[in-house]
């Protein structure tokens, strides 16, 4: 199962700056006018984990694969999007193919870089694009309203009248401003409801990461993250600050390079943060397999099994599943093999039930 990160925001905002960032590589088309990016570009970026990290460096096997989150670089939205303007339907199709979104917004000003808005204001630019979300998904709950009424003329049934109190509940709710994902992490919807809303792909209830792109500093660029925060504890979203263009800088330098460039190089980057967090929004956690020929990350969404886990690697270990054996990574670490771990009885013999935790290394027992 794959996860993908759409990369939103205005024309001209750092999003394909940022994307070269993310690949290491200058496979996007950074151009200085709006709408240099049509079709959206595709790549992959690893998740960082130091559990992994540890792994690889204790185990050395032949080869190491982290986790991935597939990103994409969508084209710039505008004011009028959701009725088209600026290729928007076009834009927001791709937005509804992803899992989670990246909002890049700018909060530098530059007179070299052109601002659809004539000049940047972070609040503002949110707002605008994160109103054509709302526009979008109010558009794509009319048809079912519709629908509703049309079954409601005979004996509507007690689900039918609990999903149309649900829409009209959501209808208000983004009619105010306030995105989907709001609704559903407020704690007032049991498991039914929430699979319904959940369901019904909406935009604005995708988990929204918010980068602020800054520049040099100044007043203005911290007012800008002042006023992104509190939007992004109202909206239920994440925050980060970064600058695209350092971001980019960085790519292909040595540590040397790094630690002449950087204040604190041992920190985690921009991008490395953003990863964490994105795949933290996803509610996804990572689990090992791990040997000499290979240590390999692999991911589950939380609360998932481990007979679900043996179907991530193959669908023979979990067809012919018996058991799993796990331990955490910190005890694998402590004794350097997974079978001297066995002989120190620190393996556990788990069933298809068992509930995997984050960072567990799993050897799979199967018979097909």
């Amino acid at each position: 199962m794959g996860f993908s990160c759409g990369i939103v925001g205005l024309p001209n905002v750092g999003k394909s700056t940022l994307f070269n960032a993310l690949l290491a590589a200058e496979v996007a088309n950074v151009q200085n006018y709006p709408f240099c990016t049509i079709e959206p570009n595709r790549g992959r970026i690893a998740v960082p984990s130091d559990a992994f990290d540890k792994l690889v460096s204790c185990i050395e096997p032949h080869k190491a694969i982290p986790n991935f989150i597939e990103i994409v670089d969508i084209a710039g939205l505008v004011r009028g999007a959701s009725r088209g303007e600026g290729l928007g339907n076009k834009f927001l199709s791709h937005i509804r193919e992803v899992d989670a979104i990246l909002h890049l917004v700018r909060c530098f000003s530059s007179s070299r870089v052109l601002h659809v808005e004539e000049q940047p204001d972070a609040l503002r630019d949110a707002e605008i694009l994160e109103t054509e979300l709302l526009l979008s998904d109010l558009s794509r709950l009319e048809p079912m309203f519709e629908q509703y009424k049309k079954r409601a003329r005979g004996e509507a049934s007690r689900e039918l009248k609990r999903e149309q109190v649900l829409l009209e509940r959501l209808s208000a709710s983004l009619n105010d401003g306030k995105p989907a994902r709001n609704l559903l992490a407020d704690g007032s919807l049991d498991e039914e409801d929430f699979k319904f809303l959940k369901n019904l792909g909406l935009l604005s209830a995708k988990p929204m990461l918010y980068v602020c792109n800054v520049g040099e500093g100044g007043a203005s660029e911290m007012s800008f993250i002042k006023a992104m925060e509190s939007k992004a504890a109202r909206d239920g979203a994440s925050l980060i600050s970064m600058s695209a263009l350092v971001e980019a800088e960085l790519v292909g330098l040595t540590s040397e390079e790094r630690q002449s460039l950087l204040a604190n190089p041992d920190q985690p980057s921009g991008l490395e943060r953003a990863a964490k967090i994105l795949f933290e929004l996803l509610d996804l956690l990572p689990f090992f397999t791990a040997g000499k020929q290979e240590v390999r990350a692999w991911t589950l969404c939380k609360g998932q099994t481990a007979y679900d886990a043996a179907g991530k690697i193959h669908s023979d270990f979990q067809q012919g599943f018996i058991r799993a054996e796990t331990l955490d990574y910190e005890t694998l670490l402590a004794y350097k093999s997974f079978e001297a771990a066995r002989e120190a009885g620190k393996v556990r013999q788990e069933g298809r039930d068992y509930v995997v935790a984050e960072n567990e290394v799993l050897l799979f027992r199967f018979n097909v």
